[in-house]
């Protein structure tokens, strides 16, 4: 067991006190910790600040960007229709110049005649024919199976077939 005597106890208190007062004797004091301390942490706080201000900074920037883009979609939309449009247009502009040059030709042609006209004969006259009655409709009867008014094997419900059919 360790310190059982007197001895190796004041050897210990020894050996304590002289480690105290080496430590005592190498200490550099506390104000040099103290200026290294607040030195870092001034240059922390720097660091801090410069960091702080580019993130503002770009956060900003992201802002006007976010508003172009959503300006430029707009425009962009707005561009895209008017091209619709102006294509609609440039077709409907082309079918009225066909439409006109149709009427002009057809305003220099002479009218049609009637071709039994030409070659003489009669023009032909339309006719109409009398109307022809419709048929009589078949009643619906009750299906017959082999001859009787016997159910097959087929006929469900109690009036035989649900299905009616035309004789």
């Amino acid at each position: 067991m360790l310190f059982t005597t007197a001895t190796e106890w004041a050897a210990l208190a020894l050996t304590l006190l002289g480690g105290w007062l080496l430590g005592l004797a190498s200490h550099p004091g506390g104000r040099k910790w103290r200026d290294r301390y607040n030195a870092e942490r001034d240059a922390h706080a720097a660091v801090r600040r410069d960091y702080e201000a580019k993130l503002t900074a770009t956060e900003e920037r992201l802002r006007t960007y976010d508003a172009d883009r959503g300006r430029l979609a707009q425009s962009d939309a707005r561009i895209a229709e008017l091209e619709r449009d102006r294509a609609a247009l440039v077709h409907a502009n082309e079918r009225i110049a066909e439409l006109e040059r149709e009427n002009a030709r057809l305003r220099t042609t002479p009218a049609p005649m009637p071709t039994g006209m030409m070659s003489g004969q009669p023009a032909p006259v339309a006719t109409r024919a009398a109307p022809v009655a419709a048929p009589e409709p078949m009643p619906l009867t009750r299906r017959v199976v082999g001859g009787s008014s016997k159910r097959g094997w087929f006929d469900w419900g109690p009036g035989g077939d649900s299905r009616a059919r035309r004789v």
